[in-house]
């Protein structure tokens, strides 16, 4: 039965990385439904928080194949009750929209915030689950929206054990 994952992989940051990762998933022909790349809490570690609906059956076939490629130190597949997860949406709006104080009402009911007001246009950020920034994306529709954008998952997880953690335990395995 397909799900959604997240999947965070571990790397250094090299050149192509994002490249070697995302084709293990290309070629499996699995959807990428997201991906965010940062910096991870260990200096010089890279994290890739990818998100995708399929088997368990696959996504533990592509944590397999993701470990198996050099620069990647660990892999970990989660379920959504695991990981602790948000998405930022930016929304640009005509600023004369603002004349009557429907804008506003929205965008206090929705918890999201104005980063900026223009002559022509203001951009109003909004911070939460897929689902909350649609909603918003269509309560704000009526007023024109000029431009929408979200960015991927980020996610951390619940289960305790840090990434440090693994990291040493991969260096007393390697000695």
């Amino acid at each position: 039965m397909e799900k959604t994952y997240t999947v965070s992989v571990f790397t250094e940051n090299s050149i192509g990385m994002m490249n070697r990762v995302t084709i293990i998933f290309t070629r499996r022909h699995l959807n990428i439904d997201s991906i965010t790349a940062s910096e991870s809490e260990v200096k010089g570690v890279f994290r890739y928080t990818i998100v995708l609906r399929t088997t368990r059956e696959q996504v533990d076939k592509v944590i397999g194949q993701l470990e198996k490629l050099i620069d990647v130190f660990k892999a970990f597949v989660h379920e959504d009750s695991e990981v602790v997860h948000q998405e930022i949406a930016l929304y640009k709006i005509k600023t004369a929209s603002l004349t009557n104080g429907d804008v506003e009402k929205v965008i206090r009911q929705h918890h999201a915030r104005i980063l900026t007001v223009d002559p022509q246009f203001m951009v109003i950020e909004k911070t939460g689950h897929v689902a909350e920034t649609q909603l918003l994306f269509e309560s704000l529709q009526p007023y024109g929206v000029l431009e929408f954008a979200r960015s991927g998952r980020v996610a951390v997880t619940k289960p305790m054990k840090e990434l440090s953690t693994y990291l040493k335990e991969l260096e007393e395995a390697n000695d």
